[in-house]
């Protein structure tokens, strides 16, 4: 279902687009535009199979894209993370890489992916996987940065929960986590879903408790806009994943004993559900581990 994936891929850049152009204020900044260049060229050496952007291809498009993606963020606000705070931007893809090993950790026991034609050195392999892997929290928060600049959710009644109902979810977020390393492998292999869940149910509850940002202290202020954010942004982040990674040589592929007859690229489809959930537990895991090495301080 390539075709399938090609058009939901252009629909979601073709919204994106459409909606920048419609609220953009000010001038694209040049960052933007070497970061669009980039993109384009590295495209046009990936699908002739020129190295080592061919190997290399999916941080080389991520990069690229944080940069366009910001640059349009600036040209709508007139501030933007990269403009206004690169050094927490910098604390945040360094942080990326320590944060999503966790999910690698699960994949060792769970096997739901592995990858494929890496380069067989082992410090250009290593080397590969740690660009990327620092790419994806900063993704995932410059695409909420994005769909925020839009305005798409004015605030709403507020929501508050009570302390027994964030106590029950940090007890569900961890029964969610330890399930899968408990089971046995061959019925494990089928829960990782548990995992996409387990952290924000676990982290975002203590994080409110803390003082610090949180999706439920948004909530109880009538604010929605980065909860929804953050979900489009696991969308558009998930869709442009796959269809980046699709063509790339050193690439992942899905291994999970399901749905395997109905891949968009290589996703298994009902595989996408998974990504606006990731993006929550991406907010709620950096600032728990961000407070932990006292990058975010508690409000007062």
């Amino acid at each position: 279902m390539i075709k399938l994936g090609v058009a939901l891929t252009a629909a979601t850049a073709a919204i994106l687009v459409a909606e920048f152009f419609r609220h953009r204020t000010r001038p694209f900044p040049l960052y933007g535009w070497m970061g669009l260049a980039a993109l384009v060229g590295f495209e046009w050496l990936m699908f002739r199979h020129v190295e080592p952007v061919a190997t290399y291809f999916t941080p080389l498009a991520w990069s690229c894209y944080i940069l366009v993606a910001d640059a349009a963020v600036f040209a709508i606000n007139g501030k933007s993370r990269l403009q206004q705070a690169p050094m927490q931007f910098a604390r945040i893809a360094l942080l990326s890489l320590p944060l999503w090993l966790m999910f690698e950790a699960y994949n060792l026991r769970l096997q739901n992916w592995a990858y494929i034609g890496l380069p067989k050195f082992w410090l250009a392999r290593y080397f590969g996987y740690a660009w990327s892997f620092m790419t994806i929290t900063p993704a995932i928060f410059v695409t909420t940065d994005l769909i925020r600049a839009f305005n798409w959710f004015p605030p709403a009644a507020p929501v508050k929960f009570s302390l027994h109902v964030h106590r029950a979810l940090i007890v569900s977020g961890a029964l969610l986590l330890i399930l899968p390393l408990t089971l046995p492998r061959e019925i494990a292999a089928y829960l990782f879903a548990l995992v996409w869940l387990g952290f924000v149910l676990l982290l975002d509850p203590a994080n409110y408790r803390l003082r610090l940002p949180s999706l439920l202290g948004d909530l109880e202020l009538g604010r929605r806009d980065r909860v929804y954010a953050l979900l489009i942004s696991g969308w558009v982040c998930g869709i442009l994943w796959e269809f980046w990674n699709n063509w790339a040589a050193a690439k992942w592929v899905y291994i999970f004993p399901m749905f395997q007859q109905w891949k968009i690229f290589e996703m298994p489809a009902p595989g996408f559900l998974g990504f606006p959930p990731f993006a929550l537990e991406c907010f709620a895991m950096y600032v728990a581990a961000a407070r932990l090495l006292g990058w975010l301080k508690p409000r007062a």
